[in-house]
């Protein structure tokens, strides 16, 4: 049977490229997100990306039925960063048959090859501040919120189509309701950052959200800076950061500390909407906006998405503070659990912090790169 890899073209095909998914991951521990959401964020008016970025999607078919997709794409700020010429794959979904993997990367290398690109890192959907990596470990575990799903034959088959490990990612599982496995050191050291350095938390409004995510990216931009695969958020990237943030905002989580008005550090933690999405199978209409309504009765873990601290205050054990405020909201809130996901396996000072709030590693996703001649 015939196999071609062509781009997408019109919205009868960016349709099934967005459907496939859904497919392929039916009857597994995926759980599907909203697909008016996946719509808007592969268009490319809508998405932020593709104002320091462009793209080219494809499609694999197999005698007409599709079997695969992938994006290639180029992030003129991430190279422009790094003084380099990498471009990236992401989007990859594929049946398990090494024909069509192989043919999906040389279609996305061909692209890149064109545009005179080096290297090449994957999957990315569509930047590291995004989705990306391939899961590894845990795949008996429901995904969270923007946490990558994969069936073990994924890794399989990209590392036979020659492709090698660039970074992996961690996922962390922490119970912020037990104090029990707490290392003793981070409360005598969070209190030392209030009495001893003044270190005030608020919590971000909802009217003050996106005045605060300026302050987010401020933070971002100085304490991620030298993190492997890093680039900095753009004013576009904040605009839709903002617009993603309105329908999980939730007060308690969204954390600033202070010293003296200023701004030393950011924490934002995410009620797990995915335990929504399950229910509403991938669709907010017809009846999927009632379990968006009764969230606050079903959500009960989290995600921790962010957690840093400006460089020059690191000494002061604004993070300890952070990490304890997590530990107080949480007597009071029905989220007691969560993950800490996409921490940088070289990220130490991370990986130490979250082993020392009780934490320990439950999912990693890999990160993969292949050279281009």
């Amino acid at each position: 049977m015939s196999l071609e890899v062509k781009p997408v073209r019109g919205l009868r095909e960016l349709k099934a490229f967005v459907d496939l998914p859904y497919r392929l991951h039916k009857h597994t521990r995926w759980i599907p997100p909203l697909k008016e959401e996946r719509y808007l964020f592969m268009m490319r008016r809508f998405n932020a990306f593709f104002t320091h970025g462009d793209a080219e999607y494809f499609l694999a078919r197999r005698d007409g039925r599709v079997v695969g997709r992938i994006t290639a794409h180029v992030d003129y700020a991430y190279n422009d960063f790094h003084a380099g010429r990498t471009g990236m794959f992401g989007f990859i979904e594929f049946e398990d048959d090494q024909e069509i993997v192989d043919a999906l990367l040389a279609a996305a290398e061909g692209w890149l090859h064109d545009r005179a690109i080096e290297r090449m890192l994957g999957p990315m959907d569509f930047t590291i501040n995004d989705e990306g990596g391939i899961l590894i470990e845990g795949h008996e575990l429901e995904p969270q919120v923007r946490h990558p799903w994969h069936p073990p034959y994924y890794s399989e088959r990209i590392e036979r189509a020659g492709l090698v490990k660039a970074m992996d990612n961690y996922s962390w599982s922490l119970d912020v309701s037990n104090r029990d496995r707490l290392d003793p050191r981070l409360p005598r050291i969070a209190d030392r950052a209030h009495t001893k350095y003044g270190v005030t938390i608020r919590k971000m409004s909802r009217r003050g959200l996106r005045r605060d995510l300026d302050e987010f990216a401020r933070v971002y931009n100085a304490a991620w800076s030298q993190n492997w695969g890093f680039v900095p958020y753009s004013k576009a990237d904040l605009d839709m950061y903002w617009f993603d943030q309105q329908l999980i905002y939730s007060r308690e989580w969204y954390m600033v500390a202070e010293i003296d008005g200023d701004t030393v550090g950011i924490a934002i933690t995410i009620p797990d909407v995915a335990q929504i999405y399950k229910l509403m199978r991938g669709h907010f209409l017809p009846v999927g906006w009632i379990f968006y309504a009764l969230r606050g009765r079903i959500i009960n873990r989290l995600r921790v998405g962010f957690l840093g601290v400006m460089p020059e205050y690191e000494h002061t054990g604004v993070a300890a503070a952070l990490y304890m405020e997590h530990f107080e909201v949480a007597e009071r809130s029905r989220e007691k659990r969560g993950e800490a996901g996409f921490i940088l396996e070289t990220n130490h000072s991370m990986n130490r912090a979250l082993e020392a709030m009780g934490g320990r590693i439950v999912k990693r996703w890999r990160i993969y790169e292949r050279t281009l001649s």
